[in-house]
């Protein structure tokens, strides 16, 4: 699961020049909120600011933007500053409400207002848990636990976790194809945001595919954007479950499969995109991976393009006009069938036989341009 907003493009958004600042994951604010808290009930009254141990050991502080208490409840909240990542939780508040827990009953959780909770198996939380993830409720009760040895009480503490507005948020994550419906997850597995790291999207990647698996979809498909996801799932009337937000990591998909086999997938993109899977490419970003234009030249050439046509398409900016040129010779369906030939012969060889496979390649309308397998 990731907060990372799903691409409405082919073109996910563009990673600013220089040295990026990195920021805090909604699981470390929960944890510095709840510590807060825990302190103002257990008498010591609210903090300026709060410090908690991340998972690798580094010691973090956060200022608080709410505090309050009351007859056995406090309450405590922190503004999210997720750095330069365009993370859709920045500048969310991050709220914890924490109560006594029965003794010995040790940290409890529930969700609290834009926090969702898990309705489908497949992922590490039971269905009809709240979705704070395993290592964020690690957190969470290693600075209670901190803090109550500090004051020598008992580390039993009822935890509410609200991120107000999250419900709306969370349209615009992975969640509700997850079956995380009401809200937000609470994420982090190292407290720090790292800004456009591939690791977040390729985690939300990774639970698509447990979730499709749980549901029994032999099925799945994943598309490079948008106008590409919505395309195929109208070709093979896919469940929502079924698609996967692959974006430009086709190999972290891929791999995850191997692993963890479906029956069938699909990949389905645009010509540029799937152009480099063709050419063995399996990051797809375009500032990872370049279109190979005198490749596709040549094989303009095996498919009957005279040397006008080749020699236009070796001086071509880019895959679209490579295809532009393709169409006017009455072959721009040619190549792309032939690309998707190619691609999904590289997803095979990835997938080293776990699912089949079938490559389908669409214009920026979402119109089949090219198709390969089953």
């Amino acid at each position: 699961m990731s907060d990372t907003a799903s691409p409405e493009s082919e073109e996910p958004e563009r990673r600013p020049a220089g040295a990026l600042r990195r920021g805090w994951t909604t699981g470390a604010c929960a944890a510095a909120a709840a510590k807060a808290a825990a302190e103002a009930l257990l008498g010591g009254g609210f903090p300026e600011r709060v410090t908690i141990r991340l998972p690798r050991g580094r010691r973090a502080a956060f200022a608080l933007a709410e505090r309050a208490l009351g007859p056995g409840w406090a309450c405590a909240a922190i503004v999210k500053d997720a750095g330069d990542d365009p993370d859709v939780t920045h500048g969310a508040l991050v709220r914890a409400t924490v109560t006594p827990g029965a003794p010995g009953s040790g940290v409890s959780f529930a969700a609290g207002e834009g926090v969702g909770t898990v309705t489908l198996p497949g992922l590490a939380l039971a269905v009809g848990e709240p979705a704070i993830n395993p290592k964020p409720r690690a957190m969470i009760a290693a600075a209670l636990a901190e803090i109550a040895a500090e004051y020598g009480a008992p580390a039993d503490f009822a935890v509410t976790i609200a991120i107000p507005g999250g419900e709306a948020l969370a349209a615009r994550t992975a969640n509700p194809r997850l079956g995380i419906v009401g809200g937000l997850s609470v994420l982090g597995t190292t407290g720090i945001v790292v800004p456009f790291s591939c690791a977040s999207w390729i985690h939300s990647i990774h639970r698509g595919i447990d979730v499709a698996r749980a549901a029994g979809l032999d099925h799945v498909a994943g598309a490079t954007g948008r106008t590409s996801e919505v395309a195929v799932q109208k070709l093979y009337a896919l469940a929502d479950t079924a698609l996967i937000d692959m974006g430009d990591f086709a190999g972290g998909m891929l791999k995850y499969l191997r692993r963890h086999p479906v029956r069938r997938l699909t990949i389905a993109g645009g010509f540029g995109k799937l152009s480099k899977l063709a050419a063995g490419e399996l990051d797809l970003h375009s500032a990872r991976s370049r279109v190979d234009t005198a490749a596709l030249a040549d094989r303009l050439a095996s498919l009957g393009g005279g040397d006008a046509v080749i020699d236009a398409a070796r001086a071509a900016p880019g895959a679209g006009a490579v295809l532009e040129i393709a169409a006017a010779q009455g072959l721009a369906g040619t190549l792309a069938d032939d690309t998707a030939v190619r691609a999904r012969a590289v997803a095979r060889a990835a997938l080293a036989g776990s699912a089949d496979v079938d490559i389908v390649i669409f214009d920026r309308s979402g119109t089949l341009l090219g198709h390969a397998g089953p």
